[in-house]
């Protein structure tokens, strides 16, 4: 069965043995020149359909190479995320509602807008009454645990602040909410702090600045 890019292909082949017989004619009665005006015309649309029809067929080629890597490309990742347990994509939750960590340790997370004014190490009253929430939590359900107060800061570099580093502020907001700890019935024996600074930090600026008070899990 013959395609019509075959029928093209073949007509275009055959006009210029057309053309060339009809240009031997040109001087006889019996073949007109409008008829090998038209001849000549005719071949020229017809190659000009030839070369449409293969650069259709070329771009065809490469739309299908390209979908053909976008489907390979979506089943490896499907197969990466088929792979990984649930219990990796979704973080263990400690009581309290703290999230534990590789280490078996809980992690309560308070934002440093919550706790402190910028810049300052004096508690905020709605900070203080997350931190009588924790107190609580800690007493009631880990009474024997030791808990680390880490204090956290963006990478800013300190300008209005009297702290002279971002580690010194982190370190005097860690000390504030350790002492408030302590003085609603933590035992200060199985408390301490530690300055993280800039370590560690999160998506934004803002969630960078935080309190995370970590109960040890040895």
């Amino acid at each position: 069965m013959t395609t019509p890019i075959h029928r093209i292909a073949r007509t275009a082949l055959l006009a210029p043995l057309v053309a060339g017989c009809l240009a031997g004619l040109v001087g006889c009665s019996s073949v007109p020149q409008d008829e090998y005006d038209q001849a000549l015309a005719e071949n020229a649309e017809l190659r000009d359909r030839l070369a449409e029809t293969q650069d259709m067929l070329a771009q065809s080629e490469e739309d299908k190479t390209e979908l053909l890597r976008q489907t390979q490309d979506l089943q490896a990742d499907l197969q990466r995320a088929e792979s990984q347990p649930a219990a990796a994509a979704r973080p263990a939750v400690g009581a309290g509602g703290g999230m534990m960590n590789a280490a078996g340790d809980v992690v309560l997370t308070v934002a440093g807008d919550v706790l402190f004014p910028s810049g300052q190490v004096t508690l905020k009253t709605e900070g203080r009454r997350e931190l009588d929430r924790i107190a609580r939590m800690i007493m009631s359900q880990y009474p024997t645990k030791t808990i680390r107060v880490e204090g956290y800061t963006d990478s800013d570099p300190i300008r209005k602040s009297s702290w002279k580093t971002n580690e010194r502020l982190s370190s005097e907001r860690a000390l504030a909410v350790e002492a408030y700890l302590v003085a609603r019935g933590v035992e200060a024996d199985r408390i301490y702090s530690a300055a993280m600074g800039p370590a560690r930090p999160k998506s934004s600026k803002q969630a960078s600045r935080r309190v995370e008070i970590v109960i040890l899990a040895n």
